[in-house]
């Protein structure tokens, strides 16, 4: 049970970096309107792993009820990431697939 927690957690922050670094490269883009849903993909991912982390550390009951939630907006980043060419598109979604499928496995 412990590792299941440690990896969800580090599945949490990896994800939020990830989505990070992806809003951080779209801001030095010259295409930064035509990326505005990805920024706000992002940063909400980001937020919800960040949030469901701590949930995790401090109550993981609690944290059992944002795990759709969250793997919802990971999919639903990694989807607008898909559209764009940037190498931190293309690794954000990798890795929100990657979260969203261990967050799915929380919910069983």
């Amino acid at each position: 049970m412990i590792d299941y927690i440690e990896s969800s957690i580090k599945h949490c922050y990896r994800c939020a970096i990830a989505c990070e670094r992806c809003i951080s490269a779209a801001q030095l883009s010259s295409e930064q309107e035509a990326m505005y849903d990805c920024l706000r993909l992002a940063a909400q991912c980001a937020a919800l792993c960040r949030l469901t982390a701590q949930l995790v550390i401090d109550d993981r009951k609690a944290a059992v009820a944002l795990y759709p939630i969250c793997a919802a907006a990971c999919r639903a980043c990694a989807l607008e990431c898909d559209k764009h060419a940037q190498l931190s598109c293309s690794y954000c979604a990798q890795i929100c697939r990657q979260s969203a499928t261990v967050f799915d496995a929380a919910i069983l």
